[in-house]
């Protein structure tokens, strides 16, 4: 893991394309401008893992019955 210190309106970029700026401190919240492509999913860590935990809790829908041919 790479970890580096930036100061307001620093940035860092990833793989060319995406550039993650800090835009404010404030009360130990740090919050993060980011530009990437609109094909790059973007989301907070807690939420991915919640996802996956909904995912892992919801049951499979069973399969719905495919109705008998008539003159088979």
């Amino acid at each position: 893991m790479l970890v580096l210190s930036r100061k307001v309106g620093e940035s860092i970029v990833i793989d060319g394309d995406i550039v993650i700026s800090v835009s404010s401190v404030q009360g130990g919240r740090v919050k993060l401008c980011i530009d990437a492509p609109r094909d790059k999913r973007i989301s907070r860590g807690e939420l991915e893992g919640e996802a996956l935990a909904a995912i892992i809790r919801e049951p499979r829908q069973a399969s719905k019955p495919v109705p008998q041919l008539a003159g088979m």
